[in-house]
């Protein structure tokens, strides 16, 4: 299965902000969305970076609450790892997996077109894995 799927149920919204916003700003709107990221674009729609809730927290530990104040673009990650369509589910947790992040956003032809969060993907493969154990009970029964 592909990166596709996921995003056909779950939809293609992204929330992004410009770089010149608050971490105060940016929290508040991570907080009224209720999610964990958001992608960092310029006018354009280009992916400038990312920041997640974890990137706050660290700006705050190093800085304290005056860090609030600092452009998202101080301490948002530039070096975005995304994902494609057709990328499988499997490569995609794995990537997941070896950078040690929670979000993913996903491009279509250059341009930001969805993005996975850790737990769309597991929830994903729980139901397959769900899926494939009813069909190995159902082979066994017929057996």
């Amino acid at each position: 299965m592909t990166v596709a799927r996921i995003l056909a149920v779950k939809g293609t919204e992204v929330v992004t902000t410009q770089p010149h916003r608050t971490l105060k700003e940016v929290a508040e709107l991570l907080a009224t969305r209720d999610i964990g990221a958001i992608v960092v674009a310029d006018i354009q729609g280009s992916v400038l970076g990312i920041l997640s809730e974890r990137d706050i927290v660290r700006a705050i530990g190093h800085r304290g609450a005056e860090a609030l104040g600092d452009a998202v673009s101080t301490h948002m990650t530039s070096k975005v790892v995304t994902t494609t369509d057709d990328e499988s589910i499997h490569a995609t947790m794995e990537k997941m997996n070896l950078g040690r992040f929670r979000h993913l956003p996903v491009m279509r032809n250059g341009k930001l077109g969805g993005i996975l969060s850790i737990g769309d993907v597991v929830k994903y493969r729980l139901a397959e894995m769900e899926h494939e154990h009813s069909a190995m009970r159902e082979y066994i029964a017929s057996a």
